[in-house]
């Protein structure tokens, strides 16, 4: 006869768990794109998040649990850009919406994206293997897709995997560059409409095929 206790129903994460984890993971946001992940302490996370260090242990093992789980969350975002391409849509106009879909996440994910780039300057110790099952595979199949369309004759001849870097450094720069532009360009609401009209020619002439 079995005398084992029953199997527990595993217990549901209380609403202020929830909302703490939550604030912990928006703290370590702000001290990880600020400071990166080597200048960040759990301390400076525990001040902006107004907890104690203890407690943000209870939710997160360590400093590096917290910056691996913002940058899983980072992921699922980052890509969505890029996997919104459609293949049956008009070329030109699928690169122009990707270009203003990138930006406008710069916009909206300044801290996202300067946490994204501290981590690929350290040489992506945590990202690593999302880079190689999440973005290399898609941006293979994208460039690809490029490619198609100028065999097509649809956009004009270029490389696409460098397309796509250009693409990522004129759109990123605003966020992970926010301070400088800030300076030369005080006029932040003109920035992104500026950005947005500019980038948009430049792709476009990059891309229309000659007659």
């Amino acid at each position: 006869m079995d005398n084992s206790p029953p199997d527990q129903p595993a217990r549901k994460t209380s609403r202020i768990q929830l909302r703490n984890r939550k604030r912990i993971l928006e703290a370590a946001l702000e001290v990880f794109s600020a400071h990166g992940y080597r200048g960040a302490t759990l301390d400076q996370i525990a001040t902006q998040a107004g907890l104690s260090k203890p407690n943000i242990l209870y939710y997160f093992e360590g400093k590096e649990a917290i910056h691996v789980t913002l940058l899983n969350q980072l992921m699922e975002n980052w890509l969505a850009p890029l996997e919104e391409m459609d293949d049956t849509g008009d070329p030109l106009e699928e690169i122009c919406a990707y270009v203003r879909r990138k930006l406008e996440m710069s916009r909206t994910y300044p801290r996202e994206s300067r946490l994204f780039a501290n981590e690929i300057l350290q040489g992506a110790p945590r990202m690593a293997p999302h880079l190689e099952t999440g973005l290399k595979p898609l941006v293979r199949d994208k460039a690809a897709l490029i490619g198609r369309w100028m065999d097509e004759g649809r956009l004009a001849r270029t490389d696409p995997m460098h397309l796509i870097f250009s693409i990522w450094a004129t759109t990123q720069h605003y966020a992970d560059f926010a301070a400088q532009v800030n300076v030369l360009m005080p006029d932040e609401d003109a920035v992104f409409p500026g950005a947005q009209a500019y980038l948009d020619t430049l792709f476009r002439k990059l891309l229309t095929p000659a007659d």
